[in-house]
Parts: structure tokens; sequence; C-alpha cells
């Protein structure tokens, strides 16, 4: 038996614990700690964000999640070793003979001057739920849906907000009394895509929604009502829907693991520089998207390398394999499964819009909670 540690109990943390688990049942050993009480799937602050579901419906308590061998903990981590294979939390402090980083991204709101006296973010959880409040006095002037830094999770997020504000101006009868534009510093909206981009850019257009590509906001002046750009233009804005500046979290720079602000890897294995010391998600530098079902596969090559160095075999490489999914704001859905590591080239296989499309997200989600929830 050896004890492993997995810090963070997102979409990488919670199935690499759940694949220990049923491989190796009451022997696995795994101690799995995260600051926050709930999950929620990033879809669902949308849903909270506009109205159309309450915080606590959409909150998945981690007190459901039960998996033979397997401890959740609520503690906050404050120091990461990673030669020693040892974490300190507010309760104390946990060593193993394999330790996986899976605690996501921070945001560093301070990056953008004026986005936090002036801005909204919608990213977070608490950001989504305090734009509940704030959505529905907005009726009239130019909104900005903007990114502040790059790289950030979920690639097709801003776009999936715009159009989505879109439809909800529209159906409170004020939509053509307010401008929205869309300001990305990526070159299309979804890069791994081409034809989903297309799509998007075919909604984008039929929504009377502008958008300026390879460009990301710098700063918001709340005394010119503007927003500036990195080529410093200034759009006049009145409601700024933001995507802040990602950055990993200060305790894992701290750890001396970073490099450019992420943890590198073996893009295989997922193993860092530290021999038995893996990260997986939002954290590591991969080059991939920021995104779940990337974490999830990661997972995957990271259980298979911990069960082959203790029970012998050859394991499983990462397959960088995943799915985007695109929510057009009118209840269509679309995605692109991505596979980026099997062949020799990106293979992206595109599903169109379409009102069907959202069984598929339903799935997505089912699926999940009942493997992690039991629901």
């Amino acid at each position: 038996m050896s004890r492993v540690l997995v810090l963070g109990a997102g979409f990488g943390g919670m199935e690499l614990a759940t694949l220990l688990s049923e491989a190796m049942g009451e022997e696995a050993d795994v101690t799995l700690i995260d600051k926050g009480d709930s999950f929620v799937f990033g879809y669902s602050k949308f849903d909270v964000m506009f109205g159309g579901a309450t915080l606590e419906a959409v909150r998945l308590p981690y007190r459901s999640f039960a998996r033979p061998g397997v401890r959740l903990v609520q503690e906050t981590i404050t120091a990461i070793d990673p030669e020693a294979r040892r974490v300190t939390t507010d309760q104390g402090v946990h060593s193993a003979d394999f330790l996986v980083i899976a605690l996501g991204t921070d945001f560093d709101i301070a990056a953008t001057p004026g986005l936090a006296e002036h801005g909204h973010e919608f990213y977070s959880v608490p950001g989504a739920n305090r734009l509940r409040e704030v959505l529905p006095g907005f009726s009239k002037g130019p909104a900005i849906v903007g990114i502040c830094g790059f790289p950030y999770k979920c690639p097709p997020a801003p776009s999936e907000c715009a159009l989505t504000l879109h439809h909800y101006l529209t159906e409170r009868g004020v939509r053509d009394q307010c401008e929205i534009t869309l300001v990305s510093p990526l070159s299309s909206p979804m890069p791994a895509s081409a034809d989903l981009s297309r799509a998007l850019m075919e909604a984008f257009e039929a929504a009377g929604i502008r958008v300026l590509l390879s460009r990301t906001v710098m700063a918001l002046e709340a005394d010119r009502g503007t927003a500036v750009l990195d080529d410093g233009t200034e759009l006049p804005c009145a409601l700024f829907l933001g995507v802040p500046k990602h950055q990993a979290p200060e305790v894992v720079i701290d750890s001396g693991l970073t490099e450019g602000g992420w943890i590198p890897i073996d893009l295989s294995s997922m193993e860092t520089s530290v021999p038995n010391v893996y990260a997986i998600g939002d954290v590591a530098k991969t080059g991939l998207p920021k995104a779940g079902s990337f974490a999830e596969s990661q997972a995957r090559a990271v259980a298979s390398s911990i069960l082959a160095k203790t029970r012998g075999g050859v394991p499983s490489p990462n397959t960088g394999t995943g799915s985007c999914l695109v929510e057009f704001g009118d209840g269509r859905l679309g995605w692109a499964d991505l596979d980026f590591l099997t062949g020799p080239s990106l293979k992206s296989v595109y599903h169109a819009p379409s009102f069907e499309g959202r069984t598929h997200k339903e799935e997505f989600g089912t699926v999940r909670t009942a493997r992690w929830f039991g629901r």
C-alpha cells in the first residue's frame, strides 16, 4: 500500500481519487484535500448568474463524496514541500508516498486596474452569484465581455457569456438599448475547432455582437467610463463582465514547482521534475485547454502511473482528450471532441449547435454527479 495525497477536489482530483478507489478499494489510502465544502460544475455558474437557478440548487456538497479508501477533508493548504511530499494545512500536516497537485487557478483581480472597483468577474462562484443581483439593473448602454489575461480556463466561456447576455436582454425587451462587445486575446473564439469558431462567429453576427480578437483588456477607467485594451483602444463601458488574469495559487508558487507561473510536467505521465509528485488540471503547464474534461484524462494517466509503480505493469500515457461544450444562449448547444496527443496532429470532431445537443450536456453532468456523489 502507498499513501496518495491529492490537493484539490475539482474534476481532476475527484476523478483521480475515484480511479484509485476503483482499482484498490479500501487499500487505496487516498487523502483528498479541498478548502471548499462543495463542487459546482463550471457551466452552472451561468445558470446562477442569469437567474436560471439558485446557488444552493447547483452545489454538490463534498460530504456526499464517499469512495472506499478515500478520505476527503476540508482544510486550507498553507505550505507544500514537494521533495518531502509533505503538505501543511490549517489543521495539521499530511505526508504521502505520492503527491498530486490539482489546485486549479486563482484570479489576480488586482492585475487589471479598476476591475475590482468598477467591473464584475463571472468566473468564480461568488462572482456569478453577485451578478445574479447586478444584471437585472442593467437596461441601457455598452456592455463588454472582456478577457484580462492569457491563459485562462474554459476557452469558450466568454463567448457563451456574450451570447447568453444577448438573449437575456432580448427576453427583458431592452436589447435594442444595449450594445455588446466581446474582447478576446485569442485569434478565434475556439482555436482548437475551426467549425465551432465559425458557428460562434455566425451567432455573434446574427446577435449583433461586436467581436475584437487578439486583444486583451488592460484596465477600467471609471471616470471616463471606458475599458482600455492592450493596443490603446478605449471602449465605452457601462457594464463590464470580465475574465480575470489567472495564476497558480500562491501556495503552489511558494513551493518552487512553477516556471513562468505554472507547473511544468512530463506531458505523458503528468509527473513533475520531483519524482512521485504530479500536477494535473489548470495548474499544470500542458499547452492544452484548461478545462475539466482534460483534467480527467490527465487523472487517468496519473492513476495509471501510480498503479504501475506500486503494482507493476506499463502505465498508460495521457491521451490529451476532452470536450468543449458551448452554449449558444438560445437553448442550442454545440461541442467539439478534441484529441491532442494520440495521433500525429490534433483531431477535432465537431457537433453543430442544436437543441438536441442539450441532452449531451445533461448526460455530461449526470454521469459525473452519479460517479462522484452517488446521485
